[in-house]
């Protein structure tokens, strides 16, 4: 019996990567989909984000896709009356609903990238992280709201909450260790935040569980100076929403492009959420020169952690790597260094589905 994959493009240029992604998983095995609507798409035929049925439908997959969401048309909307529905309410509502409270982002430095990087290469080279990100607490989902001139956003978190992410993120770095140390740098702001301190308080209490892991603390500020200081001396990093957030897009540019950095959500049981970082672009969307890879790379994670395919996720791996060696570029890569090749999107999908082919 085939895997059932929910397909939610999305806005901006997520149709394209999406579509071009579909045909690289037929590529690699045998699966039924079902596409479905969110994000703005869904607002302007339904009237919010998310509906029911696609939820329902999410519920019973075996794994979800999402290209992006959101677009300065419904920005606009909601500027013009706060009240009216968010594109990104809908990722925010299937995370929460699916019990989607671990978030990784793997962040590696491709050799074929490495002068794409804003960094110098000599800083970058090397550089193998995993940005483990609570994603169900914090202040994207405290109470929120405005008071006559006043606005306000809650953070809360639990101690169960940052228990069940600190085990996460302490168990990969284990998995990750190659015959070193393992070593996880927990990020909050506990020089200020009552959060962060029951965060540190609450990492610090776990750590105690995995003696094996080598533990320290960052302040978040200093976490975003050493990370384009210093990434290669990180493994894994464990942050809240907020930081994990913020940290993680800065990560990115370590590859060179947002448009590089998969992304994996998964929760205790039941499907997981594989989706590219980056986001709409709906100023190029319908253009073709949109970057598929990330979401390739969503999709090699969605084997290998939500579908348990783990020879088919290293092909499609070893193919994305294989067309930014032979100097193919989408142009949001583009350097117009010697051996580059300018490729859009449909460009890019043929190429890796012809090295999936060898």
């Amino acid at each position: 019996m085939s895997q059932r994959i929910v397909l939610l493009p999305g806005d901006g240029i997520g149709p394209e990567i999406v579509g071009s992604t579909r045909e690289v998983l037929d590529a690699l095995g045998e699966f039924s989909f079902e596409e479905l609507l969110i994000g703005g798409i869904s607002i302007d035929e339904h009237g919010t984000a998310l509906t029911d049925e696609v939820l329902d439908a999410c519920r019973s997959a075996d794994a979800v896709l999402l290209g992006a969401v959101g677009g300065p048309k419904w920005d606009e909307a909601v500027a013009r009356d706060p009240s009216a529905p968010r594109p990104e309410q809908g990722l925010l509502a299937v995370r929460k609903e699916l019990g989607l409270f671990a978030n990784l982002r793997p962040v590696a430095a491709i050799p074929a990238l490495i002068d794409s990087s804003p960094l110098r290469p000599g800083v970058i080279e090397g550089t193998d992280l995993l940005v483990v990100r609570e994603l169900t607490g914090g202040i994207y989902f405290g109470e929120s709201g405005r008071r006559g001139s006043t606005a306000f956003d809650e953070c809360a978190y639990s101690v169960e909450e940052i228990e069940r992410i600190a085990r996460v993120a302490f168990e990969a770095a284990i998995t990750r260790s190659s015959g070193g140390k393992p070593r996880l740098t927990s990020v909050d702001k506990a020089n200020v935040l009552e959060t962060s301190r029951l965060w540190r308080e609450t990492v610090t209490s776990i750590a105690g569980e995995f003696p094996e892991v080598e533990l320290e603390h960052l302040l978040v500020d200093n976490a975003a100076m050493q990370l384009v200081s210093r990434p290669t001396e990180f493994d894994v990093i464990l942050a809240e929403n907020l930081f994990g957030d913020i940290l993680s897009d800065e990560s990115a540019m370590l590859t060179g492009s947002l448009g590089m950095l998969p992304s994996a959500s998964l929760g205790e049981s039941g499907p997981g959420l594989f989706e590219p970082v980056h986001g709409s672009a709906p100023d190029i969307a319908g253009q073709g020169i949109a970057n598929p890879l990330a979401t390739f790379l969503s999709a090699a994670m969605m084997l290998r952690y939500g579908l348990g395919k783990e020879s088919e996720a290293g092909r499609l791996d070893r193919a994305v790597e294989a067309v930014l060696e032979r100097g193919f570029r989408t142009p949001d890569l583009f350097t117009g260094a010697a051996g580059e090749t300018e490729a859009g999107t449909a460009e890019v999908t043929r190429l890796v589905l012809g090295e999936l082919d060898r």
